[in-house]
């Protein structure tokens, strides 16, 4: 093979290396596309509608999707695709919030039961085995029965009725962590347990909440649909896409996109989050190709 011929096949290689990677991560791809428009549509919805989402027409109540309505529209004339684009923003306020929150507490316990000692590790165990005796959706119900209904209790209900399997996780790591063989090594060079915790525990043990809050997201957002759908989210007629399934289970029958595009956004946004995470996951362990 001479020199002249390398620089061709170099071009080639390339061009065949960048339509196998796209139809490799095709999946991937839509996943990050959809989220960045999702992301967008939270922050500046007037990108894709001008309709106001809480307008009333009752004259134009239970239309079925058309040209003037894609969505349709509920029983006081809303129409359903202004709502669920409007309803982006308060859905992703959820799960990111809720999310934060779990993770938040998560590490909390991780480092208080991995760093604190055998009395406060034991302790730690304990009361992730009681909120896990709990499901934490009831433990949810329980949070939001106690501090009523709205957007803040709901954030708080599952942030912590879903912060015990993300402390668990954690909190393994923090453990395996703690006995490695290099931690053993900073000790041995003299180095303060404080830098210890920054330089080596924290970016090794914390390595799997990016993947966790990545994909943690979509399951809030699910959560949080479904405590709305009972009635102890946001309050109708919010646009929320909890709140738009429990205004319209009533309604199945006759006007069932009032609660099929709500639904359908919940759902696909649950699958690009988890593709999403799992994508960030090989990214981060070096399997991506």
């Amino acid at each position: 093979m001479t020199d002249m011929t390398m620089p061709a096949l170099r071009r080639e290689r390339r061009g065949f290396i960048v339509p196998v990677f796209a139809a490799r991560h095709t999946g991937s791809l839509l996943a990050v596309l959809y989220l960045v428009v999702l992301v967008t549509a939270s922050l500046a919805p007037g990108l894709f509608t001008h309709v106001d989402p809480m307008a009333i027409a009752p004259r134009e109540a239970f239309q079925g999707p058309s040209v003037s309505h894609l969505f349709g529209t509920d029983q006081s004339g809303r129409d359903v695709l202004a709502r669920v684009i409007h309803g982006a923003r308060q859905s992703l306020l959820l799960g990111i919030s809720a999310i934060t929150l779990a993770l938040s507490i998560a590490t909390i316990l991780a480092l208080t039961g991995g760093l604190g000692g055998p009395v406060l590790e034991k302790g730690v165990r304990w009361l992730l085995d009681v909120m896990f005796s709990i499901p934490s959706l009831v433990l949810a119900l329980l949070f939001t029965a106690t501090l009523g209904s709205g957007i803040i209790p709901l954030i708080v209900a599952i942030g912590v009725g879903s912060s015990a399997g993300y402390a668990r996780i954690v909190f393994g790591q923090v453990l395996a962590v703690r006995h490695a063989g290099y931690i053993e090594a900073a000790r041995a060079l003299g180095h303060t347990p404080t830098r210890i915790m920054v330089r080596h525990i924290l970016p090794n043990a914390f390595r799997p909440l990016i993947v966790m809050g990545t994909m943690g997201i979509g399951q809030m957002i699910v959560w949080s649909a479904s405590l709305s759908f009972l009635g102890l989210g946001a309050r109708p007629p919010a646009a929320e896409w909890g709140t738009m399934l429990s205004m319209g289970r009533d309604f199945v029958a006759e006007a069932w996109w009032m609660t099929f595009f709500p639904g359908l956004a919940i759902v696909v946004t649950m699958l690009a989050t988890t593709i999403a995470g799992r994508s960030l996951q090989r990214v981060i362990d070096g399997r991506i190709s």
